[in-house]
């Protein structure tokens, strides 16, 4: 998507309230929304994780464990999230499973992340114009590097990822206790 692209706008609440070019968005710190998705292998032990380019308009050069995209004028979260999986990382045809929507205020980037999850053993070819290198990594490293402040992870992915982490938690938990 270039500058001159229209994406939705959002208001605080969610709902789409009309549309602006990406570069106004991001001038001016507008709502918007992402679709975004975690690839796990087809053991979910694995996570895709991806240095973005230098050259991105926004975070350049971090990691980030999400592959997606703004919303742009028209289109759905999950419309997004297929088109940025198979732009940025190849894959398409996949099932996606839907996490949680999160809405993220860091000024200047005031985004609602909806996430989504899939599997996938197969190849992963990149989009060299946005990503500029990745690697699997186990559940564990991730986690254990985004508890590392000074790793350069982009900041709006760290909190959805913090986010998963607490929804596999809460799927682990057992509500009565131990099983007896």
């Amino acid at each position: 998507m270039n500058a001159a692209e229209l994406v939705a706008v959002y208001d605080a609440n969610g709902e789409v309230v009309g549309s602006a070019t990406r570069a106004r968005m991001r001038a001016e710190g507008l709502w918007h929304a992402c679709g975004a998705v975690l690839v796990r292998s087809a053991d979910g032990e694995r996570v895709y994780v991806h240095r973005r380019t230098d050259t991105k308009d926004v975070y350049p050069g971090m990691h980030d464990c999400w592959a997606g995209g703004v919303v742009a004028a028209g289109e759905t979260p999950r419309e997004c999230a297929e088109r940025e999986l198979a732009e940025e990382l190849g894959v398409s045809g996949v099932a996606l499973t839907p996490l949680f929507v999160l809405p993220i205020d860091l000024p200047p980037v005031r985004v609602h992340m909806s996430a989504y999850e899939t599997r996938w053993d197969g190849p992963i070819v990149t989009q060299a114009a946005e990503i500029a290198s990745g690697e699997w990594m186990t559940v564990a490293d991730l986690r254990a590097r985004l508890a590392d402040p000074a790793w350069p992870f982009v900041p709006d992915g760290r909190l959805a990822a913090l986010e998963w982490f607490r929804g596999l938690w809460r799927a682990r938990r057992r509500p009565w206790g131990p099983a007896g």
